[in-house]
């Protein structure tokens, strides 16, 4: 099974197993989590429309709903 999957995702198991190690990408990921908290990112998966969190439901004819009035907002 994990042979399927690294080979499905074309994956350097050698590469993978050296990054998930590496104190460089841990930093980056660091980052990249406080990154989001500062920007409001609660959870998974978070849009931003024009800048705006929506954290509404995420369901194809919410976020067409939200964009248009974004939209609207921005003329």
């Amino acid at each position: 099974m994990r042979g399927e999957k690294q080979k499905d995702l074309s994956l350097d198991i050698n590469q993978f197993t050296k990054d998930m190690k590496s104190d460089e990408i841990a930093k980056k990921i660091e980052e990249d989590i406080n990154g989001g908290i500062k920007s409001g990112v609660n959870g998974t998966p978070t849009f931003f429309i024009n800048g705006i969190s929506f954290d509404k439901y995420y369901e194809l004819d919410s976020l067409l709903e939200a964009i248009d009035l974004a939209n609207k907002d921005k003329s």
